[in-house]
């Protein structure tokens, strides 16, 4: 079963990051909405009948992911796009987003490897699920799979702290 998953994997990753690629225009929206999707694919292969070609139900899992993303984004504040306060009174708001940041940087120092030091070289490093994968003698496929795992990890820690 891993070597099938590799192997639609090496096929279609392709395809499908130059179709996210094409939807967003943005080469690391494309990663990780590509990476997403092998995720979803991942654990939903047993619900694929073959009624089409995997290709388009890769690009269709891959379309979905993205146009959620689109959504989600929507409801983000990109902090950097807002201006800067030249007075003192969002001392309060500065003070929360530096919080937040302290506790998002925390949770991710206390993570196991190889999920911190996978996560910080995507987030941080910027490098690729191949560059990833080659440090660490494995597949590309494994560093994505990581990455996505070290993310939940993340998200659900944020959440309880909320």
């Amino acid at each position: 079963m891993v070597t099938q998953i590799e192997d639609i994997y090496n096929t279609y990753f392709k395809d499908v990051f130059l179709y996210v690629y094409s939807l967003s225009g943005d080469k690391h929206i494309a990663e990780d909405i590509t990476s997403e999707t092998f995720m979803k694919a991942l654990t939903s292969l047993d619900s694929f009948r073959g009624e089409s070609d995997i290709r388009v139900w890769l690009c269709q899992i891959a379309k979905n992911s993205y146009y959620s993303y689109l959504g989600k984004k929507k409801n983000f504040v990109d902090l950097e796009s807002l201006p800067e306060s030249a007075s003192e009174d969002n001392v309060e708001q500065e003070i929360t987003t530096s919080q937040a940041s302290m506790k998002v940087h925390e949770i991710i120092q206390n993570l196991k490897e190889p999920y911190k030091k996978v996560f910080t070289l995507r987030v941080f490093g910027e490098l690729s699920f191949k560059q990833i994968g080659k440090l660490y003698a494995k597949s590309d496929n494994w560093a994505c799979v990581t990455y996505h795992r070290a993310r939940e990890k993340i998200k659900a820690r944020l959440e309880d702290y909320r």
